[in-house]
């Protein structure tokens, strides 16, 4: 039998429903694999201490003819910045090294509804505040592909432990590309859903306020089927069978420039190659910018910027001096671009309904679209700037992306679709109307299978 811990969660499941393999060896080569891997990679920071015990009560159930669901005996990870009953939950902060959750988020509950098992917790950026993996309690996460470079953030570990087979499938969040971004520079695929669909209750920072209109939790996993799995176990639906005919025939728009930041040759590349697969496929594809993407950049700083900070002050009001670098910094100059008056917020906000409501009006002629997820493949760590053609841009920028689809809140699934020069993996979004995560999918599905998906980073980059 090929190695447990590079078969797919759909996989798994297949073979732990018939017999041939139990849960307590499905978690105990997985915890091989993270001992083996993890060390140089930091991308798993807490186990579950009951992991063993779960896995054994898992295995005795498919004995008794007990299966509980779709999930049953999976070993899943969850970022850090998502609540987990018994499991230490830190978002990265030094103010929350020791804070053990008495809840699951509900998303984590549904994942265990289903059978999942949480083996543990993956590294995050601290506080979820940026394209990074690391953070005062645990340090960096390196990207699997290059230790130098980020996995990028603020769901790096997820999507490093995922990527090099320590887990199979797992949990992020997204408010400005979170699932996106570290499944783009780690080489998986990750799926943003419109808010609500998933819960978006027990993580830290909330979702609370500005957030509400754009954070969300959403699964990552190597391959789009399990995605589907995920994804569905988390909204408590049964899976649906629906496959590529849901998609014949439709209409897609393709880009490569958004107005906002030039992207690298080989992204262009990856998005025609995108396009053209769903061409081949059947579907009727057109290099065009939808109207307001543009804007996308611009509306996240209006809508988002200010409500980190308010958050930051309060939570580190008195203890400024246990921040990391990136809050201190974040915290230090904040007022360096003056606050919006209450009167310019609620403007940016009546803005952002026009712009979404008038794309999505041109959308229901052209309901999928497919963009770079941002400038470049995975960075350098610390790095502030990064460099397209003869333009340097900031990093966060640089993702504008991605951001555009948090303000306008459709879904998107990322699958990879290209390389660099370097050989770092490159990801593409597919986007489409709210609520139509099924369609997404499927189309994903087909960029998968015609540019080949998720492939094992060389080990010798990693042990």
């Amino acid at each position: 039998m090929t190695e447990l811990t590079s078969q797919s969660l759909s996989s798994l499941a297949e073979l732990i429903r018939t017999r041939a393999v139990s849960p307590v060896e499905v978690v105990e080569a997985h915890l091989r694999r993270i001992d083996e891997i993890n060390p140089r990679l930091n991308a798993i920071v807490t186990i579950a201490p009951n992991v063993i015990e779960e896995a054994k009560k898992a295995e005795a159930a498919v004995v008794a003819g007990d299966v509980t669901g779709p999930l049953h005996g999976l070993p899943l990870t969850i970022k850090d910045t998502i609540e987990t009953r018994g499991i230490r939950s830190t978002s990265g902060s030094v103010l929350r090294t020791h804070f053990i959750p008495q809840a699951d988020a509900p998303a984590v509950a549904y994942l265990k509804a289903a059978g999942a098992i949480i083996l543990g917790k993956t590294n995050a950026a601290e506080m979820a505040m940026d394209y990074t993996a690391d953070n005062p309690v645990f340090g960096r996460t390196n990207n699997p592909y290059d230790r130098a470079r980020t996995p990028g953030g603020s769901s790096g570990g997820e999507a490093a432990a995922i990527a090099t087979c320590m887990i199979p499938g797992g949990v992020g969040s997204d408010l400005a590309g979170s699932i996106r971004i570290p499944s783009h520079f780690c080489g998986i695929a990750g799926l943003k859903p419109t808010v609500g669909v998933v819960p978006g209750a027990g993580q830290f920072p909330t979702a609370h306020g500005p957030y509400s209109l754009g954070a969300v939790i959403g699964p990552m996993a190597r391959k789009v089927e399990d995605l589907k799995l995920l994804f569905y176990a988390m909204t408590r639906n049964p899976v649906p069978s629906n496959g590529r005919e849901l998609v014949t025939g439709c209409r897609v728009a393709w880009y490569t420039g958004d107005g906002v930041s030039p992207v690298t040759e080989e992204t262009s590349k990856a998005v025609e190659a995108a396009a053209q697969a769903l061409s081949d496929a059947g579907l009727v594809t057109e290099n065009i910018l939808p109207p307001g993407i543009e804007r996308g950049h611009e509306m996240w700083l209006k809508l988002f910027s200010r409500a980190s900070v308010v958050h930051l002050r309060k939570v580190y009001a008195g203890n400024e001096e246990k921040a990391g670098d990136f809050i201190r910094w974040r915290l230090a100059t904040a007022d360096d671009t003056p606050a919006q008056t209450i009167d310019e917020y609620v403007s940016a906000w009546l803005e952002r309904d026009y712009l979404r409501e008038r794309l999505l009006d041109w959308m229901a002629g052209t309901p999928l679209l497919i963009a770079p997820v941002g400038a470049t493949p995975a960075f350098v760590h610390d790095t502030h700037k990064v460099t397209v053609g003869n333009q340097a841009l900031n990093t966060f920028r640089a993702f504008s992306y991605s951001q555009a689809f948090n303000v306008f809140d459709l879904p998107v699934a990322v699958v990879p679709a290209g390389r660099s020069p370097e050989g770092l993996p490159i990801g593409v979004q597919i986007v489409g109307r709210p609520f139509a995560e099924e369609t997404v999918l499927a189309a994903a599905s087909i960029v998968e299978e015609a540019l080949g998906g998720w492939r094992m980073p060389a080990m010798s980059d990693v042990i």
